[in-house]
C-alpha cells in the first residue's frame, strides 16, 4: 500500500509538472506573440511618422499636453496621388476631441470649397492646397478657413486604402443609394465590399443628388467599418498584413508615444460623435470651374463651435 501511495504521488507530481510545463509554454508563446505584435506595431508606426515643418500651430499659445488631457484637433486627409504627381486631397475632415466632455466633433469640408490658399497668394478650391504644398499647406489653409489650430494630421492614400480594407477582410456598409460606378453596381441595403469595391463606393459623387456630401458620408462609412473590422478578434491573426497596409498608405505627425497617450487619455470621447455640416451654395464661375461657397455666417458659427470645444473661447 505504501508503494502504491508513493507511485500515485510520483504520478501526481509528474502530471503537475506536465501541466505546469504546458502553462509555461503557453505563457512564453503568448509573450513571444505579444512581443512580435508590439515590435511590428512599433516598426509600422515609425514608418508612418512624418513630422510637420513647424512645432506647433500659430493659432495656439503653447503646445498641447496630452498627459494633461488638453482638447486636440486632428485633420484627416484622404489623398489621391496620380502616378508621380502628388495629387489632391480627395477628402478633408477636421475632428476636435475633448476628453473632459467625452465628445468628438467632426467637420467634413467639401473639396470644392473656395477659399484663400495660404502660401499661394490666391483663392482656389481648398483641396488644391495639397497639390500646391502638401500637408503643410493644407493644414495652414484649413486653419485659416476655420480659424482654429490643427495639432495633428493623419493622411491616407485613398488608392492604397483598398489594401487596408482587404487586410481586415473586407467591410460591411448600409447603402441608401442605388448606383453604378466604374463598372460595379451598388444596390440599396447591406453590402459586403472588398478593397476595390470599397474604393469605388467611396469615390462616386456625380450620380449622388447630395454631390460631395453624399460621397463624404460614404467615406465615413468605409472608415468606420475599417475601424470596426480592425478591432475585431478575427483581425488579430492577420495583423501582419494590416500593419503592412497601414505602413504603406498612412502618414501622420503623431509619434508612437503620442498615440499611446491619445489611446489612454482620449478613448472615452469616441462614444459621443457629432457631425457638423458646412452650409453654402455651389455653382460654376465665369471660367466654367465649379466652386462651393460657404456662407460667412455659417463659417463663423462652425468656427466658434470648434473653438468652444477646444476650450479656446
Amino acid at each position: 500500500m505504501e508503494q502504491e501511495r508513493r507511485r500515485r504521488k510520483r504520478k501526481s507530481k509528474k502530471g503537475f509538472k506536465i501541466a505546469l510545463s504546458i502553462i509555461l509554454l503557453l505563457i512564453i508563446g503568448i509573450g513571444v506573440y505579444a512581443f512580435s505584435v508590439y515590435s511590428s506595431l512599433t516598426n509600422t508606426l515609425n514608418r508612418t511618422h512624418e513630422p510637420l515643418s513647424r512645432e506647433k500651430s500659430e493659432k495656439r499659445g503653447q503646445q498641447v499636453n496630452l498627459d494633461s488631457r488638453d482638447p486636440i484637433s486632428v485633420l484627416l486627409l484622404g489623398t489621391d496621388p496620380r502616378g508621380t504627381e502628388r495629387g489632391r486631397s480627395d477628402s478633408l475632415i477636421l475632428m476636435t476631441v475633448n476628453p473632459d466632455k467625452k465628445s468628438v466633433k467632426m467637420v467634413s469640408i467639401p473639396r470644392d470649397t473656395k477659399t484663400e490658399i495660404i502660401g499661394k497668394g490666391k483663392e482656389d478650391k481648398i483641396n488644391h492646397a495639397y497639390a500646391f504644398g502638401g500637408v503643410d499647406m493644407s493644414i495652414k489653409t484649413v486653419e485659416n478657413f476655420l480659424d482654429v489650430p490643427i495639432d495633428y494630421y493623419v493622411q491616407v492614400n485613398m488608392e492604397g486604402f483598398k489594401d487596408i480594407v482587404d487586410a481586415v477582410g473586407g467591410v460591411t456598409v448600409n447603402n441608401n443609394l442605388d448606383f453604378t460606378y466604374e463598372g460595379h453596381h451598388f444596390t440599396k441595403g447591406t453590402l459586403d465590399l472588398n478593397g476595390e469595391e470599397a474604393l469605388k463606393y467611396s469615390r462616386m459623387r456625380y450620380e449622388d443628388p447630395r454631390g460631395d456630401f453624399g460621397r463624404q458620408e460614404r467615406q465615413r462609412q468605409i472608415i468606420q467599418a475599417v475601424i470596426n473590422e480592425g478591432a475585431s478578434m478575427k483581425s488579430l491573426a492577420n495583423y501582419g498584413s494590416i500593419l503592412d497596409a497601414i505602413g504603406d498608405n498612412v502618414k501622420t505627425n503623431l509619434t508612437f508615444d503620442e498615440m499611446k497617450d491619445v489611446q489612454a487619455n482620449y478613448k472615452d470621447a469616441r462614444h459621443s460623435l457629432e457631425q457638423i455640416q458646412l452650409e453654402g451654395t455651389g455653382g460654376k464661375a465665369s471660367n466654367g470651374v465649379y466652386y462651393y461657397h460657404v456662407s460667412e455666417e455659417n463659417r463663423t458659427q462652425v468656427s466658434n463651435l470648434l473653438k468652444e470645444h477646444l476650450n479656446l473661447n
